[in-house]
């Protein structure tokens, strides 16, 4: 994909749902039909694409807030922010970083009083809300029905011919407008796909790596980009001025293929809320042979596994970052160097 040309229908869509103004300009993500042959291609190539009649989850589109009310059961997990702005987090990580103050929290509550939480939270300031429930819990035969009749199919095909591994997870998500989750890649494969709402969904290839600042492995917010996309600090984060980011508007019944390792921060917008359905599939299984050059995904992953492991062998992850200094100053920071750097990712 080309990239930095903003686009019309960008500027047009960003009126219309009322969209928080970004401030580099993006590249919109393919949006194919799922007969276009482009689309299989881009897949196997682990590149972004919005499906926009898949089917994947038609059935679904009938739910609301009272349906799901009516079929739900038993408890779900409802994430809270005195912010718009939820940031997953590892709490087994926080004895390492004891001055981090979880973003968020979590309640359990029974739909009926989510439903009711969510109403009274549309017009606070204050407080935030988020539902997120593993799709396959709590729900009676009539969504189990709906859920078999998702475009399974479909789904199995992708698994095969690009030889991922299983389907981990289906989590159901609802946010009120304006809610997001900030810039973050994941190690699994998803298609992310709406039943209601839109979202703004802002795409990072796994090439931008050292221009989206991720926090260190051994973080509570490991995975997640330490720049705020709304109000960057350019002294702090001078190379994300640079960075190349594409956009893609998601709507009920598109289904957006987010490749693993591939940077997403994903905006609720509009007047509406919003509901959604994950389908993540891990990674296939690692290749018997190395094909050089390493692409920007085997670079993610050999920086992660390098921190991890001395985060492991000194005992404290603080002492990575001067480990490593120690490593390189006066060795390999000579001018020679130098012109490879743009190399890196």
């Amino acid at each position: 994909f080309p990239c930095g040309i903003p686009l019309l229908v960008q500027e047009m869509a960003g009126q219309k749902h009322g969209m928080l103004p970004f401030p580099l300009k993006t590249k919109e993500i393919p949006r194919l039909s799922i007969k276009d042959d482009q689309v299989d291609r881009l897949i196997k190539q682990e590149q972004p694409v919005l499906i926009t009649d898949s089917d994947l989850v038609r059935p679904a589109l009938r739910w609301d807030l009272d349906f799901l009310q009516d079929h739900m059961r038993g408890k779900h997990t409802i994430y809270f922010s005195k912010s718009s702005c939820f940031t997953y987090f590892d709490d087994k990580k926080m004895k390492k970083f004891p001055e981090f103050k979880a973003p968020t929290w979590t309640k359990e509550l029974t739909f009926s009083k989510y439903h009711s939480a969510f109403k009274d939270y549309t017009h606070r300031t204050d407080e935030y809300l988020y539902y997120q429930q593993q799709l396959t819990d709590q729900v009676d035969d009539v969504i189990k029905g709906d859920f078999l009749k998702f475009n399974w199919p479909w789904l199995d095909h992708q698994r095969k011919v690009n030889g991922w591994g299983e389907l981990t997870s289906n989590l159901l998500l609802i946010s009120h407008p304006g809610n997001f989750t900030p810039c973050h890649y994941d190690e699994q494969h998803n298609f992310f796909s709406m039943t209601h709402g839109y979202k703004r969904c802002i795409l990072f290839a796994p090439s931008e790596y050292e221009k989206l600042y991720p926090n260190q492995v051994a973080h509570p917010c490991d995975r997640q980009s330490q720049v705020d996309m709304y109000n960057p600090n350019f002294n702090k984060f001078p190379k994300f001025k640079n960075a190349c980011a594409y956009e893609a508007l998601v709507g009920p019944g598109d289904v957006l293929y987010i490749p693993m390792y591939w940077w997403h921060h994903i905006e609720s917008v509009g007047k509406d809320y919003t509901m959604s359905i994950t389908f993540w599939f891990l990674a296939a299984p690692s290749p018997t042979e190395v094909v050089y050059p390493l692409n920007a995904v085997h670079k993610v992953s050999i920086t992660r596994n390098i921190e991890k492991m001395l985060a492991t062998a000194l005992g404290n992850p603080r002492e990575v970052g001067p480990f490593l200094r120690m490593m390189v100053q006066g060795r390999y920071d000579h001018k020679e160097e130098e012109k490879y750097e743009k190399k890196v990712f």
